[in-house]
């Protein structure tokens, strides 16, 4: 029944490799819990659940228990849909309460700093710096970016078309200032032989990896000063707050980040609210 489960994840909902694997992870030790008492899947009751989730939270942090309970919904959604039990115990089942943790962000200082580290004279530090940009310039997931192709990139418009999540396709803007460094990087790229669709590829030719990125991310990161731990998501978690300072609707920003529900996006209003409250406190004489 887990195969069936992962494979509809896949082919039905368009789940990424590492969101199908972390499933996989998280229901195998549900069902070995299950197992060492005797119990099998379908007979799960909420309360086999509850104990369950209560055995996690002494060595889990809240988060990893709610989002193995996500996972079990999940599951038993699909095996109420299929006809295989006739209710989801899940559904009674609450997950731990979770503070609102605000994502970091990167301020506008950090984010020059960081795009103007790479090395210009070299091919590297060119494709490397067109990278950067364009990240930054679309809040594209890691995922989205070294998977980008050739063919998805409109140059002369200034947009990439993504395949998101769920295998959603969307379109997604970026400026002159990308638009100069991707010039510079494909004009070089040109030269070198690779048979690759590829975007954005190695000195040997092939498509870049997400490892990869990361690596020269923290290497860039360092080289400009910033001591924040610096991934790519949390450049597009800047990319979010940014425009939402600047005036972007957000249901604009929904569809650029390709979330599927406002609620996801709605994290980085409180963030924009935190930084009026700081401009308030620091400018306002009654503050």
């Amino acid at each position: 029944m887990l195969d069936l489960f992962i494979d509809y994840l896949l082919l039905e909902k368009g789940f990424s490799l590492n969101t199908l694997l972390s499933y996989r992870r998280d229901l195998e030790k549900f069902v070995s819990f299950l197992e060492k008492r005797n119990i099998s899947i379908i007979d799960a009751t909420s309360k086999d659940i509850k104990l369950y989730l209560q055995d996690l939270a002494r060595k889990l942090k809240p988060a990893s228990v709610a989002r193995n309970l996500a996972a079990i919904r999940s599951f038993y959604k699909y095996l109420l849909r299929e006809k295989i039990v006739g209710e989801n115990p899940a559904l009674d089942v609450d997950g731990p309460k979770l503070g609102l943790k605000l994502p970091e962000i990167l301020s506008y200082e950090e984010i020059d700093l960081l795009l103007k580290a790479p090395d210009l004279s070299t091919w590297e530090g060119v494709r490397d710096r067109a990278m950067l940009e364009l990240l930054y310039a679309t809040g594209l997931r890691v995922s989205e970016l070294v998977n980008l192709e050739l063919p998805n990139l409109y140059l002369d418009e200034r947009y990439v078309k993504i395949l998101g999540k769920g295998a959603k396709m969307r379109i997604v803007p970026f400026g002159e200032v990308a638009a100069h460094y991707l010039n510079q990087y494909l004009a070089l790229r040109a030269k070198r032989k690779s048979n690759s669709l590829k975007l954005f590829i190695t000195r040997k030719g092939s498509g870049f990896t997400r490892q990869g990125f990361w690596k020269m991310l923290k290497r860039y990161g360092q080289k400009a000063g910033i001591v924040k731990n610096l991934t790519p998501h949390l450049i597009r978690h800047s990319f979010a707050t940014h425009l939402l300072e600047n005036g972007a609707d957000l249901r604009i920003v929904q569809e650029l980040l390709g979330h599927s529900f406002i609620e996801t996006t709605q994290i980085y209003t409180h963030l924009t609210t935190r930084k009026l409250r700081e401009v308030f406190r620091k400018a306002h004489p009654r503050a």
